[in-house]
This record gives structure tokens, C-alpha cells and sequence, in this order.
């Protein structure tokens, strides 16, 4: 297949080896892979925040430059859930509304592309360490985005997959949330990582750099005892 991959501005910005373990897993298993260099923000920092107008021009510009892809692939549950929902939402009742209709059918988050549409679970990696995954809120709510992942992960060599008990509570993140809300914020990220503690987990991994970079970022001033990574990066160490 031609895979178009969309890089979300937090995995351009802050995570860029998660955006380059997907080419290189994509690549391994024979498919081509397509970077069109025009693309940006999907859209969803205005449009969560009630702009839809700017929303609209930021996603137009994802209707154009995706339009004359076969499939389109991305390393996160939060923006591809943008162009898969939130696209029909924002376009409805417009002259674009049958080209988000269009893009969200052939648009996937990475592990459901893999494990979905091409029906694989073990890519040969090897990660000899204790892992648990937290489920991103757009990921798990909106992609049900909740087998996939678990279902790689088992079948990486070494790894040990534990769950926490809040896997399914939200970071605190929240995008624009975080800094509107900043003391409901750290509280909520204070109970995910302190549930993170308890697994004794060596590392925490999610569908979303931005719940990462949330978490690590917590941890870090924090000093806590384990790293984040994303899932995309596990999968690639082959």
C-alpha cells in the first residue's frame, strides 16, 4: 500500500522518533511510505477550544493535502480522532462536508491500521522491560482504541505488560484544558502517575505524545521512578 503518514505538531515538535519508528515498521512490512511536507496542525486545539472557523482553515488545509491518498496513517489517537470525528462535526452542512467524510474513511491511528487493516501482531521487536499503557481519552473514547495496542505489546520479546489501575482515567493533559484548568490538571496527573508507581512498571506508553509529554513531564520534576515512551518506538526495536 501507498501509506500517507500525518505527523501530529506534537510528534513533529517534541517526539520525532515516534514519527520515525512508524516509517521504519511501516517500511519493514512492505508497504511505501508518503510524507506530504505541506501538512499541519489538524485542527483541534481551535476547535475543542469553541474557534471553528480558524479549526476550519487548519483542516482544509489536512482536506487538500490528504484528498488523493489511499490511506492515511498517524501516531495518534487524539489527532486522528480529529479527522476521523470531529471532521464530520465540523464540516456538516458545508461544501467540504463529503471530503471529511471521505478523509475519515481511509484514516487510521497507527496500531489499528496494523493490527485492523493489515492484520499484524508481532513486528519481531524486543523490549526486555516492565511496561504499562495508559489510554488516552480520544484514543479509548472516541477510536476505541483498547485491544490494539495490548495486542502488539504482548507480542514484543521481554516485554512485560502490567496494567494500572486508572489506565482509563485521563492524564490531566487536556490540551487547552491543562492551562485554563492548571491545579485540576496536576491533580489529575498526580493520581495517573501515582497509579503508574504502584505497577512498579519501568515505563509508561500511550498512543499520544501529548499524554507523554504530560506525564513525563510530571515525573521528571517529580523524580519519579520510571521513563515514557512511545507505543510506536516499543514496536520498532527490532
Amino acid at each position: 500500500m501507498k501509506v500517507s503518514l500525518f505527523i501530529p505538531c506534537f510528534v513533529d515538535q517534541y517526539f520525532p522518533d515516534a514519527g520515525m519508528a512508524c516509517v521504519k515498521i511501516l517500511k519493514k512490512l512492505g508497504h511505501e511510505v508518503l510524507f506530504p511536507e505541506r501538512q499541519t496542525c489538524c485542527g483541534q486545539p481551535p476547535f475543542n477550544t469553541g474557534f471553528w472557523k480558524e479549526a476550519r482553515e487548519a483542516a482544509k488545509r489536512a482536506l487538500d493535502v490528504f484528498e488523493s491518498a489511499e490511506v492515511v496513517v498517524g501516531p495518534s489517537g487524539s489527532c486522528i480522532a480529529m479527522m476521523k470525528d470531529g471532521y464530520g462535526d465540523l464540516f456538516k452542512g458545508t461544501a467540504d462536508e463529503a471530503r471529511a467524510r471521505a478523509l475519515a474513511a481511509k484514516t487510521f491511528e497507527f496500531t489499528q491500521f496494523l493490527v485492523n487493516v493489515l492484520g499484524v501482531t508481532d513486528l519481531g521487536a524486543s523490549f526486555p522491560h516492565k511496561v504499562t499503557f495508559h489510554d488516552g481519552c480520544h484514543g479509548l473514547r472516541m477510536l476505541g482504541a483498547k485491544r490494539e495496542p495490548r495486542a502488539l505489546l504482548e507480542k514484543v520479546r521481554g516485554l512485560e505488560l502490567v496494567e494500572m489501575g486508572e489506565a482509563e482515567s485521563c492524564c490531566g493533559f487536556g490540551g487547552t484544558f491543562s492551562v485554563k484548568f492548571p491545579k485540576i490538571s496536576t491533580a489529575m496527573v498526580e493520581k495517573k502517575a501515582a497509579s503508574i508507581v504502584e505497577t512498579g512498571a519501568e515505563y509508561v506508553t500511550s498512543l499520544d505524545a501529548s499524554c507523554l509529554m504530560n506525564i513525563g513531564g510530571y515525573a521528571s520534576r517529580n523524580r519519579l521512578p520510571f521513563k515514557t515512551i512511545h507505543v510506536a518506538e516499543i514496536l520498532a526495536n527490532f
